[in-house]
């Protein structure tokens, strides 16, 4: 797919978004609602369940106009349909980007290379249901004859954000006669504190690699086998009752112990931030069965339609995506705060971090060239109400303006007393207290003393959006994840950088894999790093000569 050589910076609607940006940077959300009473409920879009209020946002009729002209000039369209017909955007890596094809019904076609991957897909689907029933059932013994009662997933990154992230969420619906636990840091406390108070003869370990070569994943996985043989008597045999994998190199598998029946696999056009409705999610379906599993596939992809179908000015995906170009490029905002206001959504603020800086932390063109404007801000967030009690001090009197994602939904899922009313009136009255703030006039109406006055006011004209859904179901968290991947699509588009690659990560693990052996020599080895890296091992080889 070719891409517009015309830089972003000189796109006519970049210009005119400059210039609309200066004439109304300082204008306040307070003159804003004044003057347009509709505001609230005009500046809304509804669907598939997710109700969307950006009216909190500091933008004008004409502003979000020139937003969706950015989107037409960036090509949007045309780079939403190349995504959906399978070729491939992924430039630097040469792949297509079809996470959409995981949650495809039966009857789709989706081709690959000549080859439509629907069926695979769903073959995929249909393995990990039939040993999701077995597990869950009790059908499927240990090695000592003993049912299963124990998974810990083994991974990182995509391979463990997006799993513990799905069970978090999905929890209420999970099935509680098993225990799950999620390993991913090569620290060798995560595998410990995971296993220490476990049976081995009642625990299954899903090891997720899709190479079976990632280092951290594959250092815990053999201290896990080593764990797991020491408590079943040492037989190697045993490994295949108690250790499943997610690969796709079945002779790595095969050597670790695993029966490639129970290996399940997934294909190079699933980026690992994207593949939590992949095999990657086994550890999901087993918490949640394959029911609920494909409700949550069905809500991603109600989600996938609406982004491919839906005209941009009511496209969730989209607004999302340009209100964040907005504050990102012309306001100069650095970060975006994501607050679920539930308690199961506790990981979804991490989920997002990986989703959204590491697909468009980049800076340079899909061409190579080196970007004039600032690309993916830094996500983070947590679960309201905790959060107001800690950061949102500095939301409302800091300095920085952090756009807020504020996320809600109108039934509980554990209704206890006036718990919800409590929490959904706190949502609604954040979002309220960072657009309107309290004036000095305000302020001193209360009766404050005047030294007192400007430590009490809030300046306001904090924007934010507001996500209303009616319950956390399996199919609304598909939904969510949905809006959100292609909100990161439509900034990357806007942006002309490649969502899909992560070369980022690379040069530290090759760095890691020269250290390491410098840190485990017996004798003093050559160091050639700088300066300061050269000390720090010294220093290490130290203490551990002291241990």
């Amino acid at each position: 797919m070719t891409t517009s050589i015309q830089s972003l910076s000189d796109r006519p609607a970049w210009k005119s978004l400059q210039a609309d940006y200066r004439k109304r940077q300082d204008v306040h959300l307070r003159k804003l609602f004044a003057g347009d009473p509709q505001r609230g409920e005009r500046m809304t879009a509804e669907a598939v369940g997710i109700f969307l209020d950006y009216s909190k946002n500091r933008i004008t009729d004409e502003s979000l106009k020139l937003l969706l002209q950015l989107a037409e000039e960036s090509g949007l369209r045309a780079r939403i349909d190349a995504m959906f017909r399978g070729e491939k955007i992924n430039i630097t890596e040469k792949r297509a980007v079809l996470h959409l094809a995981l949650r495809a019904p039966k009857n789709a076609s989706i081709v690959v290379d000549g080859e439509n991957v629907v069926p695979q897909v769903h073959a995929v689907l249909d393995k990990m249901a039939e040993f999701s029933n077995r597990i869950r059932s009790g059908d499927w013994k240990g090695h000592t004859g003993k049912r299963i009662r124990n998974v810990i997933n083994i991974g990182i990154g995509g391979s463990d954000l997006g799993p513990v992230m799905a069970y978090e969420a999905l929890k209420y619906y999970s099935d509680r006669a098993l225990n799950f636990r999620f390993v991913s840091n090569v620290d060798g406390t995560d595998l410990a504190e995971a296993t220490r108070d476990l049976d081995a003869a009642e625990t299954l370990f899903i090891v997720s690699s899709k190479t079976f070569t990632t280092l951290e994943t594959m250092t815990n996985a053999h201290s896990a086998r080593d764990w797991s043989l020491k408590g079943l008597g040492g037989d190697a045999k045993a490994v295949a009752r108690h250790f499943v994998a997610v690969s796709t190199n079945a002779v790595k598998v095969s050597e670790f112990g695993i029966d490639t029946a129970n290996m399940f696999g997934f294909w190079d056009w699933v980026g690992g931030r994207y593949s939590m409705d992949s095999a990657i999610g086994l550890s999901t379906m087993l918490a949640i069965g394959p029911e609920n599993f494909r409700a949550m596939l069905d809500g991603f992809h109600q989600m996938d339609e609406h982004f491919r179908t839906t005209p941009f000015e009511r496209n969730l995906p989209v607004l999302l995506g340009l209100l964040g170009v907005w504050y990102t490029d012309f306001f100069g905002a650095q970060t975006v705060a994501v607050l679920p206001y539930e308690q199961y959504l506790k990981r979804f603020p991490a989920y997002l971090q990986q989703l959204t800086m590491e697909s468009n932390g980049k800076h340079v063109t899909l061409a190579g060239t080196t970007v004039d404007y600032d690309t993916g801000p830094i996500y983070w967030g947590e679960p309201g109400t905790n959060g107001q009690h800690s950061f949102y001090q500095l939301i409302h009197q800091g300095t920085r303006l952090i756009p807020c994602d504020f996320i809600a939904f109108g039934q509980p899922l554990n209704a206890v007393g006036r718990h919800h009313d409590i929490l959904l009136a706190n949502v609604f009255a954040q979002a309220e207290a960072l657009a309107f703030g309290k004036t000095p006039e305000q302020v001193k109406a209360e009766g404050t003393p005047d030294w007192l006055v400007p430590h009490r006011v809030f300046e306001g004209n904090r924007p934010s959006n507001t996500l209303l859904a009616e319950r956390l179901t399996p199919e609304t968290l598909g939904k969510l994840v949905a809006l959100y991947e292609h909100s990161v699509f439509t900034q990357g588009t806007i942006w002309n950088i490649d969502s899909f690659d992560q070369w980022g990560v690379e040069l530290g693990k090759v760095l890691a894999q020269r250290i390491i052996p410098e840190l485990e020599s017996k004798a003093a080895p050559e160091l050639n790093h700088d300066p300061s890296t050269n000390n720090l091992i010294r220093r290490s080889r130290k203490f551990k000569a002291k241990g």
